[in-house]
């Protein structure tokens, strides 16, 4: 990990940096070919998705969840809302997580490293469910009384057809990574912009900044009642998905502080003086707030002076 994050020497210059984007960059677009590539090997299972369809269903009411229609029945009350949230399901999820992804590797090295890490072990698992679990998502299922509003109201990523649809595996439904990665997005960014410490907290408007950061856990909440209202998903595909991304946490460790500390510094070195007296004047904290602007060790003016008047 310290490799990635805590470049030293000479190996801190443009062009390691540009090694490590690219190695970045290839590394995430193969993984997300092999899982795209993945999800497709199960498009054929028509009747094993549809069988286990109803076994949601008969879970769901097992477990006494509210249905689907209610959250579709809101979303029915004007043309605007739901066009809305067919273009929030179908134009946020990839952008908003590859946006993510890039801030982190640019601000916060060591908790990039860690959310991707994240990321991947929860999609591993997602296309093992995927390819184990073909499920057909509410839409597709009369008996549910939902409409696809994709197909009726569009925007749709869909074709009307499941079985002609080359580009997509419509009975990928369990678990949404929909909202699996909307979940992790929120919680990525909570803990990236933590204050660390008690000083950060007393700082003036620290506590309504923290507070501010939790805005962050909208983004899962309205990702959740998008894919349940437009009929993509079932309760019990973001609930699996949320489980699966809780034993991602507790399996893949956090950055330790010293790791955050060196990838602050590895980042003051490469983008120059500037940032260095920056980071020696933020008295442990970096402009958006976090901890990993901290640079240990660096004695005050005062210091100094003190130490060489001791040597005389």
């Amino acid at each position: 990990m310290t490799a990635h994050t805590t470049p030293a020497g000479p190996a801190a210059g443009p062009s390691a940096a540009r090694r490590r984007l690219i190695r970045e960059l290839l590394l995430v677009a193969g993984f997300f070919t092999v899982y795209k590539a993945g999800r497709l090997l199960s498009t054929d299972r028509t009747g094993e998705a549809f069988r286990n369809a109803d076994r949601i269903r008969d879970a769901e009411r097992f477990l006494h969840l509210p249905g689907e229609g209610a959250v579709q029945r809101l979303l029915l009350h004007g043309d605007a809302l739901v066009t809305t949230a067919n273009t929030y399901y179908a134009a946020v999820h990839f952008p908003a997580t590859a946006l993510f992804l890039i801030w982190l590797y640019v601000r916060r090295p060591a908790h990039y490293l860690w959310t991707r890490r994240v990321l991947a072990v929860l999609t591993g698992a997602a296309l093992v469910l995927h390819l184990a679990y073909p499920l057909a998502p509410p839409r597709m299922i009369p008996a549910t009384g939902l409409i696809d509003t994709g197909q009726v109201y569009g925007p749709t990523v869909y074709r009307a057809a499941p079985d002609a649809d080359t580009l997509a595996n419509q009975f990928a439904a369990m678990p949404s990574l929909h909202f699996g990665w909307a979940l992790m997005l929120a919680i990525g960014v909570i803990a990236a912009t933590r204050r660390g410490g008690k000083a950060g907290m007393g700082e003036v408007g620290g506590g309504k900044r923290s507070r501010l950061r939790m805005l962050w856990l909208l983004h899962p909440l309205v990702t959740l009642l998008v894919i349940v209202g437009t009929a993509n998903h079932y309760w019990l595909d973001a609930i699996v998905a949320a489980a699966l991304l809780g034993i991602a946490l507790l399996v893949v460790p956090r950055p330790r502080a010293t790791e955050r500390n060196g990838a602050a510094m590895a980042t003051a070195t490469v983008t120059g003086p500037r940032t260095q007296i920056g980071a020696g004047a933020g008295a442990g904290t970096d402009a958006d707030g976090g901890d990993e602007g901290a640079v240990p060790g660096l004695p005050r003016r005062k210091d100094t002076a003190e130490t060489v008047g001791a040597g005389k």
